[in-house]
Formats: C-alpha cells, structure tokens, sequence
C-alpha cells in the first residue's frame, strides 16, 4: 500500500519510465462517428497505448524507452521514424516477419469504438536487450494488449518478474477489451490474477464495467483493491479521477472544460502522472 503523502524513493537509474507492449498504426476517422464506421475518411497515426505514453513522457522532460514488435513493412518504417524523430531509442523495437498492428478507431467525444488488426505486436520476445533496458529503468508498464496473446504474455510475465528482483515500480492500465484476446480464454480472470502483482493501476470506468460489471465508481475501486492493488486511481472523464490506497480516497476535479476528442485521452493521463 502506498500512503498518498508518501514520497516514492526511486533507484538512482538512467531510464525512468519503461512502457512494454504495442507499437502499432491508429488508423482515426475524419468525422465524428457513434461507431458505425460510415466515415470515408481515416488519417494514419502514430499508435499503441505503451508507444505514445514513452512519447509522451519524452516530451514532458524525463528519460522512456518503448519494447516493441512491428513488421518489417513500410507501416513499421512510418512507426520507426516517428520515434527517431522524437529523439527516441529504437533498439528495443523488434522488427519481425509479421504485418505490422493496426487498430481503426471511430473519432468520437464519448469511449472511441475500435476495430483490431494484429499481428507483429504479439511476437514481442524477452531478451536480453529487454532485461538490460529493466535493469536500467525506474517504472516499468503495460496494458491489457500485450497478455492478451501468447507469445507475448509469456514476455510480460518475465517483465513482471525481473522487475520485481530489481525494485522497480510495476504500473498496469487494466484496459480490458473482448475483442482483443485469444478465442475461448476468460481474459477477465487473467486481468484479476494480474492485479495483485503490479503496484499501480489505473482503470477508466469503462475498464471497471466490462471487468466487474455496472457499479459505483467507488464500489469497482474497492474491488480493484480486494484483489491486490496497492493503489488505484480511477479516471471519471469530464467528472476527473479519484485515488485510493484502501485507507486513504482523494478526488480531483477535472481541469479540462470541453471535451474535443477522448481518443488517447488515458494515455495522456498516464503520461502526466508520471512526469
């Protein structure tokens, strides 16, 4: 458990935030759309939820790497040469013999409705250019995408547990999304079994309902914390976010007064949390 006024001591260590997992293309519509799909018009993006929180961070001033699989094809080249351009280090993407990820996403002001196409992002291996990177890094994080499919949940789990030999914070978006996991899996229980190994977690309400059903925001962070959590923050959209270490519970107004578009807008949570 983490008491909110507690200063977190960190290693002294190069890298301080390290995201494992996708790195794939955001293929966003022009207009805005209730997930119908009935745009003609989609714009490619840089995407991946772990790649653009490493961006982001980047651009918040602290030191992140990205672990990665893309396929050697030209999507994998546009990916590549987005991070070079942002200043960030490429030696811990891997380039496989797989079509580069791609996710369609409908541009919307509620929970953008995806469409996922997968592929390279799975074949994310541990190696030894990986654990180099965890023994050199503060904060490690990952999402549901990665141990939705094998091989790269085994990768993940390694993750988890080299990070815990060398005292690093393990942060968890419990991003849960039925389409996304491997046909005849209850990923719901996969997600919980996670809970109680990682020290952060930070659901959306959407997350918390397809996980545990409708409830009270409060109720789905009380059921974060039975299963393990050390400290749940809880993003509640235009209504902010609240934290909550089982003792202690905190809510924060949100400071934005118009929503324009949610599309990676818990990416830029994350990212800001962490700077």
């Amino acid at each position: 458990m983490f008491k909110l006024d507690d200063k977190i001591d960190f290693q002294s260590r190069e890298n301080d935030v390290l995201t494992v997992g996708e790195l794939l293309i955001d293929m966003i519509s022009a207009d805005y759309d209730d997930g119908s799909f009935n745009s003609n018009t989609y714009n490619k993006f840089f995407g991946g939820s772990p790649s653009n929180i490493a961006m982001n961070v980047k651009k918040l001033g602290i030191n992140s790497l990205v672990a990665s699989a893309i396929g050697e094809d030209g999507l994998g080249k546009f990916l590549i040469n987005n991070l070079k351009n942002a200043n960030m280090d490429t030696s811990y993407i891997q380039q496989v013999d797989y079509a580069t990820s791609m996710v369609l996403v409908t541009k919307s002001k509620t929970s953008p409705i995806p469409i996922f196409y997968r592929a390279a992002d799975y074949q994310l291996s541990y190696t030894l250019k990986l654990e180099e990177a965890l023994k050199n890094s503060k904060i490690v994080h990952f999402s549901c995408w990665p141990i939705s499919k094998m091989p790269v949940r085994d990768t993940v789990e390694r993750v988890i547990k080299e990070a815990r030999k060398n005292n690093m914070l393990v942060c968890f978006d419990p991003n849960y999304h039925p389409m996304i996991w491997q046909k005849g899996e209850d990923g719901i229980e996969y997600v919980k079994s996670i809970i109680s190994k990682v020290d952060i977690i930070k659901p959306s309400e959407d997350d918390a309902e397809r996980l545990f059903g409708k409830d009270s925001y409060r109720n789905q962070i009380e059921k974060f914390l039975k299963l393990g959590a050390k400290l749940v923050i809880m993003t509640l959209g235009k209504d902010g976010a609240i934290v909550s270490n089982g003792e202690e519970t905190i809510k924060f107004d949100a400071l934005a007064t118009e929503v324009v578009d949610t599309t990676g807008a818990g990416d830029a949570f994350w990212s800001g949390f962490y700077a």
